[in-house]
């Protein structure tokens, strides 16, 4: 018979190992008392002016300081620039891609942004993330999928972007599909379309309670310095796609976030709020102004902003609630109307910028 023995299967064994577990919790007992004492008088030293290495806050970064990889800056102070429209086309053969989770996202935040750069050269598509199958009027799921599609192709129309493409994925459930599929196809529509610019909700909004605004626009913020990498999905090549992205990004948000950006729409309202009112299905303009007239009359009531016909009512509705912030947000900045923004740059090189603030001739 073997003299060996299983680690802790003897009575001896197992008292010992209980004695240890003893010992050693009195052992940390004693040490978090005095650790506690310690810190006790270290904090009584101080309140009476003994000498501490308390030290203030750090102060913020400078506010020209770039990131790492370039682009946007790392301080919270940012200024502000109001961008204004600029005549003659200046953005001539450059595309810019409006990109949303839902049908009215692109329509509410940054109709006017869109409507301008249009206007100063750009081509541009509309590309819509979820099916939008989870919000608007109809009678089944895919009904409302449907209806939600034609309002998006009418708002691109409106809008007078040439092309509108739909990604399907589920609505109100974006972040249960991987963010690397959506980058990918992202990549492969910024190449193929050559788009410079693109418009889409903040990857940084504070306070975003719907998964889509947030997974869809992680997707394209990544998507767009990885379709300007060689590195990066090198298959597209063998169909003659060469790695190109998004340079400039003017980010929107429901909630807080840094506003760098502040464009000024206000030659361009009338033509947002037109493309607004397609939006019939899921609003927040489309039929608004009829149903709300309807509704009052029902309660014994009338709001004089609706007066008029269906298309006035409508107007009216979309220009003074829906779309209200746009004015409120251009008090001021001396506007008529208004959109915000957070811009981020080109990717700019720290060498490159010294070389011109410092280089001599030789």
């Amino acid at each position: 018979m073997s003299s060996c023995r299983r680690r802790g299967r003897s009575p001896d064994g197992a008292l010992h190992r209980f004695m240890e577990r003893r010992e050693f919790i009195e052992r940390t007992l004693t040490a978090s008392a005095a650790f506690g004492a310690a810190t006790a008088s270290a904090h009584a030293a101080s309140a009476v002016g003994a000498t501490a290495d308390i030290r203030p806050p750090a102060p913020p970064p400078p506010t020209g300081e770039l990131i790492a990889g370039g682009g946007s800056g790392t301080s919270y102070q940012l200024p502000v620039t109001v961008e204004r429209r600029r005549e003659g086309r200046p953005h001539r053969g450059k595309v810019l891609a409006a990109i949303q989770p839902h049908c009215d996202d692109i329509a509410i935040y940054a109709a006017g942004t869109v409507l301008k750069l249009l206007d100063e050269g750009y081509e541009g598509i509309l590309i819509t993330m979820s099916d939008d199958s989870m919000a608007g009027s109809g009678q089944w799921h895919g009904d409302v999928a449907a209806r939600n599609e034609r309002d998006t192709i009418e708002v691109a129309r409106r809008l007078g972007l040439k092309e509108c493409l739909f990604l399907n994925y589920p609505n109100h459930n974006m972040d249960a599909w991987p963010v690397v599929e959506m980058r990918a196809r992202l990549v492969f529509l910024f190449r193929a379309f050559k788009v410079d610019t693109v418009l889409t909700y903040d990857p940084s909004g504070l306070y975003e309670r719907n998964p889509d605004h947030t997974v869809g626009a992680k997707a394209v913020e990544s998507a767009c310095w990885m379709a300007r990498s060689s590195w990066d999905y090198p298959e597209h090549r063998a169909v003659g796609l060469q790695p190109h992205g998004p340079a400039d990004k003017y980010y929107f948000s429901r909630g807080p976030q840094l506003v760098n950006r502040v464009v000024d729409i206000g030659d361009f309202f009338e033509a947002k709020v037109w493309a607004n009112l397609a939006n019939v299905t899921q609003g927040p303009a489309g039929n608004s102004g009829v149903n709300l007239r309807a509704r009052l009359a029902a309660e014994g009531k009338r709001l004089p902003l609706l007066d008029g016909t269906d298309e006035q009512a409508n107007r009216a509705f979309t220009r003074e609630i829906a779309l209200a912030r746009d004015s409120q947000r251009a008090v001021a900045y001396g506007l008529k109307q208004a959109e915000y923004f957070h811009y981020s740059p080109p990717d700019q090189s720290a060498a490159d910028e010294y070389v011109r603030r410092h280089a001599v001739p030789r």
